[in-house]
């Protein structure tokens, strides 16, 4: 599945290197400058999950997301020159799944885009009724039956010795 990826920045510079950066991994970008724009892209296109910097103009970060979660349960990530503890919590608290600090290693930015897409997709799945079987069933009976068996085993080669 190709991946729609929103990155919200005001920054030309830091918009075009995150944009070059996930066009590299394969997703598929649209760029806002500001929440306003943002906005306007999350309802003409399936976005999958967004990158939002907190300090904006027009519209910031954390009113966008706060908009955003009204209608959208996407992954955001909230990019952020703000790095105290209380701005992080803030960010948290109003909706955004992951906060990462400028500046930033942009391979770090890629992981937690590539975890973030990970667990939406498994929640997609689960809502949908679509879940993964999985291939080994274990059964507690036969665990502890087993168990038993080793231990009883043991003890009497023990005996035996």
């Amino acid at each position: 599945m190709e991946y729609n990826i929103l990155i919200v920045e005001d920054e030309v510079g830091i918009r075009e290197t995150i944009s070059v950066f996930m066009k590299n991994q394969g997703y598929h970008v649209y760029v806002a400058e500001n929440g306003v724009a943002g906005l306007q892209l999350l309802q003409e296109k399936d976005i999958h999950l967004a990158i939002v910097d907190v300090m904006m103009p027009v519209m910031d970060g954390i009113t966008m997301t706060m908009k955003l979660r009204e209608n959208y349960d996407i992954p955001v990530i909230f990019l952020s020159a703000k790095s105290e503890d209380i701005d992080k919590i803030t960010g948290l608290n109003v909706g955004a799944d992951d906060y990462v600090t400028k500046p930033f290693e942009p391979m770090e930015l890629i992981a937690r885009v590539n975890s973030n897409l990970r667990r939406y997709q498994q929640i997609l799945r689960l809502k949908q009724g679509k879940r993964k079987k999985s291939k080994v069933r274990c059964y507690r009976s036969e665990i502890s039956c087993s168990i038993k068996k080793q231990k009883r085993y043991r003890f009497v080669k023990r005996a035996y010795i």
